[in-house]
């Protein structure tokens, strides 16, 4: 029987298991634990582990299926479930995706089953920078000013892949030209804008200025304005939690609960980390 600690985070949300070792077998009544404590604080991190990518897809794969990543070009090799986000650039071709997180963002809000959650394995950290930034979407519903709730309830939003792929495209180089393949993926969907955590009950906001273009059956001046107040109010600092990676950190966030953010790394400084991402169920 492991001896497991979980730690809140002084911060809106967040805590740190301590004392689990994930190359070992997890038994039934600990899983059940990390699982609760995953939803009551949103995301767990878990310190100094040392696991293989086999590893980590065997973790995940508990949860719930998992779901390949559109971009094949930054695959693990052998190990699609793996995407490998990374600045790192190998005889002239990035290794990974770089630029991960550029804008607020709950991973794959562009599919028809979004994620579940994500896992984000530190393999090399640079010096300084690299922090990712988490926000609570269930405090951004419950501190929403009155107006704005009236303005969203019952509203659906369209979201993207593309909303901001081709200015990405010409800010950095790691964003390739999707094949036609890749494009028949990431056909746009529709989403409520305030949805129901399947396993809480709780609500939550549900748009993020990466994924979400519009506020289906509104003038796009309305929806653009709308949507502007929705990203302004969920990202505000007593919402969010900053995470200082450490070497080996494990970072497991819940998708149906939060947005985030990669604060950036110098482009000198070498970051790599293998992502999983655990499918979830239609957002209603």
């Amino acid at each position: 029987m492991h001896r497991i600690d979980i730690r809140p985070f002084d911060a809106p949300l967040g805590a740190e298991v301590i004392g689990l070792d994930l190359s070992r077998d997890l038994d039934a009544d600990d899983f059940a634990r990390l699982r609760r404590a995953h939803l009551e604080h949103h995301v767990l991190v878990f310190r100094n582990q040392r696991i293989t990518p086999e590893q980590q897809i065997a973790f995940s794969r508990r949860f719930g299926p998992l779901q390949v990543h559109v971009l094949h070009q930054f695959h693990l090799e052998g190990h699609p479930e793996i995407l490998i986000v990374s600045n790192i650039v190998e005889n002239g071709r990035p290794i990974g995706l770089g630029d991960a997180g550029h804008y607020w963002h709950s991973d794959l809000s562009y599919k028809e089953r979004p994620s579940l959650g994500s896992m984000l394995h530190a393999q090399e950290l640079p010096t300084e920078g690299g922090d990712t930034l988490f926000a609570n979407m269930h405090l951004a519903w419950e501190t929403l000013p009155e107006a704005l709730r009236q303005a969203v309830e019952g509203r659906f939003a369209e979201h993207t892949y593309l909303a901001k792929y081709e200015t990405l495209r010409h800010l950095s180089p790691w964003r390739p030209k999707l094949s036609e393949d890749q494009l028949a993926q990431v056909k746009p969907v529709v989403h409520p804008v305030v949805r129901t955590h399947p396993e809480t009950g709780r609500r939550a906001l549900f748009v993020s200025e990466h994924f979400t273009t519009r506020i289906v059956g509104l003038p796009q001046d309305e929806s653009d304005a709308l949507l502007q107040a929705l990203f302004a109010h969920s990202t505000r600092a007593e919402q969010v939690y900053r995470h200082r990676w450490q070497p080996h950190d494990l970072v497991f966030w819940d998708n149906r609960s939060l947005m985030h953010l990669a604060a950036g790394t110098p482009d000198h400084l070498r970051r790599k980390l293998y992502r999983t991402t655990i499918e979830g169920d239609v957002p209603f």
